[in-house]
């Protein structure tokens, strides 16, 4: 079996905010590989790895095409540069163009909650926001004792769908409802406490123990993996995505009617504090 841990690299070259974007195997912001019932798709918009809606778009694309194999034993989604993912582009937060970015980024969700293959996060530096929330779809986390998770939106007046529904199942009520109302920023090593994180590795040794890691995952039967992981979270996911329908409609009609909600993108977007007129 080819090691899964050949797939993890580093490119040592972030891309400069003028460069144009490369396109490899039909992916611009994204690298994709498949070894031995291993997918890892990496995240590739350094250094902070920012989802847009053209990003979006290709990892939908993406999911699409590595879960519909039955062949998948397990799906990583990694990252290059120095952050996992810092959230969706707050510019796309706007009353104009929400309603796409929800539905792209949601419906990345929903592909990640109907996957019977396993799905693994790797997670160095921020995960914040919509980040966060990617980090959180997936069945497990493997973190570097550098990263931070949170959930910052209600500091430009909005809130995280996908997170409101799934934390409250992975970290308990009180301590989602902390990190989804305040905005709470946690390390690595709070994140493992609350359950949120499976394991935490050092930074430096992060590639190599996740190597390891699906070592464990290759040596399996991947029909009785898949099976194992479906049964487990068969309950949980139909609860969370009927949850997600309500929770989206609360914030397409109800939030992004809110002078509020408006005033945080504006403010965030034009480098200035929020004058929330309901603070």
């Amino acid at each position: 079996m080819q090691r899964p841990g050949a797939l993890y690299h580093r490119t040592g070259h972030p891309r400069g905010r003028g460069a144009v974007p490369v396109s490899v195997n039909g992916y611009e912001f994204l690298r994709v590989s498949t070894a031995e019932g291993i997918a890892t798709v990496a995240l590739n918009r350094p250094p902070l790895n920012i989802l847009h809606s053209p990003m979006m778009a290709e990892l939908d694309r993406a999911l699409e095409a590595i879960l519909a194999s039955a062949d998948t034993a397990a799906l990583v989604i990694r990252a290059e540069g120095k952050a996992f993912c810092a959230g969706v582009d707050v510019a796309e937060h706007t009353v104009e163009r929400v309603g796409e970015m929800i539905r792209l980024f949601h419906g990345l969700f929903r592909k990640l909650a109907a996957c019977d293959a396993l799905t693994i996060a790797v997670v160095q530096g921020a995960a914040l926001g919509g980040g966060c929330e990617l980090a959180c779809s997936c069945d497990i986390v493997l973190a570097a004792d550098s990263a931070r998770f949170g959930q910052p939106e209600v500091q430009v007046g909005a809130f995280p769908p996908v997170a409101a529904c799934v934390l409250p199942h992975q970290v308990g009520l009180r301590k989602a409802v902390e990190l989804t109302a305040l905005g709470t920023t946690i390390d690595a090593a709070e994140a493992r406490r609350i359950g949120l994180v499976s394991q935490v590795f050092a930074a430096a040794e992060l590639n190599e123990r996740v190597e390891q890691y699906l070592e464990q995952v290759g040596r399996l039967s991947r029909p009785v993996l898949r099976m194992a992981k479906r049964a487990t979270t068969l309950a949980a996911r139909e609860q969370i995505l009927a949850q997600l329908e309500r929770v989206e409609r609360m914030y397409l009609t109800e939030l992004m009617s809110l002078a509020d909600a408006h005033e945080g993108v504006q403010a965030f977007l034009h480098k200035r504090p929020p004058a929330w007129k309901h603070a």
